[in-house]
């Protein structure tokens, strides 16, 4: 929640230890226990009165639902498969004007001969 490591956990702790001193360092550790609790408390109630799990709920559930758009809107698999059948299809044609272009050559190498 707060991103707090060991090392500082640890710091605070001396720092209270050093401030507060080791008496009444009990006494405060159970005050601000009691105090983080009602501010939890607090933010729950407010959260359920102003409606806001719901809206989280509802803004979560609408950014799945764009995430599956963008996922059924990619057409770059498509346009890969259009791509290498074009490229194929090109190949093709090249090799058979390559073909022709040779059939030719030798019909008119062939023709000189007579």
């Amino acid at each position: 929640m707060f991103n707090i490591g060991m090392f500082e956990i640890i710091l605070v702790l001396l720092v209270a230890f050093l401030v507060v001193g080791p008496k009444d360092l009990p006494k405060v550790a159970r005050w601000l226990g009691r105090q983080f609790k009602a501010i939890r408390r607090l933010i729950r109630e407010i959260k359920q009165e102003t409606g806001w799990n719901e809206f989280a709920k509802e803004f979560k559930d609408t950014e799945s639902d764009l995430k599956e758009s963008f996922k059924d809107a990619d057409i770059s698999k498509e346009l890969k498969d259009a791509s290498d059948e074009l490229e194929k299809s090109v190949n093709d044609v090249r090799n058979e004007v390559n073909q022709a272009a040779e059939n030719i050559k030798n019909e008119v190498k062939g023709g000189t001969e007579k």
